[in-house]
């Protein structure tokens, strides 16, 4: 019966698992977790973790691992470190092991093979040298089969175990108790070998190849996980705080809000704040993919993770520990590592299930041979046979491997992929809805042109206008004075200043009257405008600008044009879009001219199928809707609270990392940077590691449809049986990490 849990209940938490071998392991997991009232768990094999969501008011931490134990495994809570950190401590033991076994099963598998070396009782020497390799090499295999057993169930091991044991066992008992020493095969006087075979390669031999094949995937999940892992690595681990006008050093988990940081040339960000004192470069590669330094000041936002360049800062924290963007990110690539494709949910169950019908099909197999012509050697080895290749492993390793990988590579290039269900989607995806301000625009106004009447200079026109504009907080009047105070520097001080709301601001500078303002502002008071600065006027309206006059002396003398701006990349992203065979949307709440002035300068077409323009916030998803049921797979950028339902209505909603939380939540991708040219880029790396997905997939049903057959009707000796089971893992895990090639298209 299932438990209705409140949300406000709901904890979740991640489990590192120990123990796995094979994805049966990892299906009894997570069977024995969702079995306890409460609990929702998925198992990764390939990360070996579990993300677990529990009712906090009926089920405990303890619980979990304790239910995880008693299946006969390892757990434990994970930190900051989601990895395992004896990791090289079980690749030594695996080397050392696998070299001893591969030694140890050279000299068996000549004097097994290559009959001319044979000589009386090579057998004996054959039983020496293997024993140890089926016994101490083996051994990981036997103490998981017998783990497994008395908890009545079975993984991939106990097929290995028993495969191994079969041969050694048959083999040592046709040595001593049958006539495998008794040479009567003989042709023209030269022995051609005893009448009972022994199999002591095959238990070496099968022995060594999974062995090898265990440490290749050991290292090459190892590998998977190499991005998130050196992402994780750079958090800051200590940060300096101001305390009682003191500079203490502390740990970077302990800092709180409000804290001011001091952060030297050198040093990385403790935690998200703002810049309280100091100018510096930030060099925000880590989080945001772009290797180009970032210079802040007082006032500018500063992320965790990130490293002072030159200058000594301080910052107050605005958000620490989790809530940092370093942590947020690093989560959502963990939490998404965590999800599973459709496909793969196919494979798990048919891992779970697969041993006892492999037991099945082996007994089968030997029956039947036993049945056909009675050759007990023939069954015995097309029996073992179909025990060894068969292997679930590859299923298992399919789809979280492809995605973990995927995902790293994403993070690494300033991309968040929040799941399996985003790459299904980005496959079909065929239009992108474009959000004007803050995605393909600056989201800011700034000064565009500046056109002067007759006599008058810029510099004078821009320093009258700023002057009277610095007592004003619109856009237009911060747009202007910053370009200003770049250009010019210190401003001239006002002596008198009268705001005029909706119009424009008027004062009075060292005796000169100074109108700043919309047109009407200067018909109502009589001013004289030049023809040539309504020529201006007109030219701004068209091209999307907005346009205010500047007048002192009793007539205007200048026209200044403010506009928010498109991105300088945004151009360059729209044209990879379209290469991609996708067609860009724009979006904007604008007036019809400045949406097409935007448009035609990133190369979007005008017409009515490519351009939305007055479309109010609440209309947004309207838009998105309209384009779904006329057929289209709609992807939706944008970076603001007004875009949150339209990017949840979106088949993709990728959220421009410079904007709202909010809209962050509502996407499925998330673009660190905020730099537009990451929307191709990823979708690109999506259908790249679906494509790695599938063919993962396919390529593991397909060797357990071929090779079980081939198997049992005897055209594949146990041996080499081995050696493809292990190489289907090994071909798995290492197609995935084809994906960390995959680089940015610039």
């Amino acid at each position: 019966m299932s438990v209705v849990v409140p949300p406000e209940s709901i904890i979740e938490v991640e489990l590192a698992l120990q123990g796995m071998t094979c994805g049966a392991c990892a299906a009894r997991i997570e069977k024995t977790l969702n079995g306890i009232d409460g609990v929702e768990a998925a198992v990764n094999y390939a990360t070996e973790s579990a993300m677990v969501a529990f009712d906090g008011t009926s089920v405990e931490q303890s619980t979990l691992i304790q239910a995880v134990i008693d299946a006969g495994y390892g757990a434990r809570v994970v930190d900051d470190n989601p990895y395992d950190d004896d990791l090289e401590a079980r690749l030594r033991q695996a080397r050392i092991r696998l070299i001893f076994s591969a030694v140890m099963s050279v000299p068996v598998v000549v004097l097994s093979m290559v009959m001319p070396w044979q000589f009386s009782g090579w057998q004996w020497w054959a039983m020496a040298f293997s024993l140890p390799v089926a016994t101490w090499g083996a051994w990981p295999f036997h103490k998981t089969a017998l783990k497994n057993s008395r908890h009545g169930t079975t993984t991939m091991d106990t097929l290995i175990s028993v495969g191994v044991i079969a041969a050694t066992l048959w083999s040592v008992w046709a040595l001593i108790w049958g006539d495998a020493l008794e040479e009567t095969m003989v042709h023209n006087g030269v022995s051609m070998g005893p009448t009972t075979h022994v199999y002591f390669e095959v238990g070496a031999t099968v022995t060594a190849f999974i062995l090898l094949g265990r440490y290749l995937e050991m290292r090459a999940k190892n590998s998977a996980g190499d991005a998130l892992r050196s992402l994780l690595a750079m958090g800051a681990k200590y940060a300096t705080v101001m305390r009682d006008g003191e500079e203490v050093s502390i740990p970077a988990s302990v800092v709180r809000e409000g804290d001011i940081l001091v952060v030297r040339p050198g040093e990385k960000i403790a935690a998200d704040g703002i810049v309280e004192e100091g100018t510096s470069s930030v060099d925000a590669s880590m989080i945001t993919g772009e290797s180009v330094p970032v210079d802040v000041t007082v006032g500018d936002n500063v992320t965790s993770a990130t490293v002072n360049q030159n200058g000594r800062l301080l910052v107050k924290a605005t958000r620490v520990g989790g809530e940092t963007t370093f942590a947020r990110m690093a989560k959502l690539v963990r939490d998404a590592q965590a999800t599973k494709a459709p496909v793969q949910k196919v494979a798990d169950k048919v891992s779970s299930i697969f041993v006892p019908v492999v037991f099945a099909i082996s007994a089968a197999t030997l029956a039947a041979w036993l049945f056909i012509d009675g050759d007990v050697q023939k069954a015995f080895t097309a029996a073992v046979a179909v025990l060894i290749i068969a292997c679930p492993c590859a299923l298992g390793l399919a789809t979280p491997t492809a995605l973990m990988v995927g995902s790293g590579r994403a993070a690494q290039m300033g991309i968040v992929i929040k799941g399996i269900d985003v790459l299904q989607s980005t496959r079909r995806i065929d239009t992108v809805v474009l959000d004007k301000t803050g995605t393909v625009t600056t989201g800011a106004m700034t000064l565009a042109n500046i056109v002067c009447a007759e006599g008058v200079t810029r510099e004078s026109a821009l320093r009258y206008a700023a002057a009277i504009e610095k007592g004003s907080e619109h856009p237009i009047a911060r747009a202007i004075v910053s370009a200003a105070e770049a250009e010019l520097g210190e401003l001239p001080k006002l002596d008198e200043f009268e705001a005029m709301p909706g119009v424009g601001a008027a004062g009075r500078i060292g005796g000169v009257i100074v109108l700043v303002g919309r047109e009407e502002m200067f018909t109502n008071r009589l001013v004289i405008v030049p023809g040539s600065l309504k020529e201006a006027l007109a030219v701004a309206r068209a091209d999307g600008q907005t346009a205010v006059l500047v007048s002192w002396d009793g007539r205007a003398n200048a026209v200044l044009c403010v506009a928010d701006q498109p991105k300088p990349t945004s151009a360059e992203a729209v044209a990879s879009l379209k290469l991609m065979g996708l067609a860009p949307v724009l979006l904007t709440g604008d007036n019809k001219a400045t949406a097409e002035a935007i448009a035609m300068s990133v190369g979007i077409d005008t017409d009515e199928h490519h351009l939305y323009a007055g479309v109010m916030p609440d209309e947004k998803v309207a838009v998105v809707k309209d384009l779904q049921e006329r057929g289209y797979a709609v992807a939706m950028v944008g970076d603001g609270v007004n875009d949150a339902a339209a990017l949840a209505q979106a088949d993709v909603g990728i959220a421009m990392g410079g904007g709202t939380d909010v809209a962050m939540q509502a996407s499925d991708l998330t673009i660190v940077n905020g730099d537009l040219r990451s929307v191709p880029d990823a979708i690109r790396l999506s259908r790249a590691t679906l494509r790695t997905i599938r063919t993962n997939v396919f390529w593991a049903f397909a060797y357990n449809v071929a090779a079980i057959p081939l198997a049992a009707t005897g055209r594949m000796n146990p041996m080499w049986a081995g050696l493809a089971m292990a190489s289907s893992s090994v071909f798995v895990v290492t197609n995935s990490l084809r994906l960390r090639r995959v680089k940015l298209a610039r």
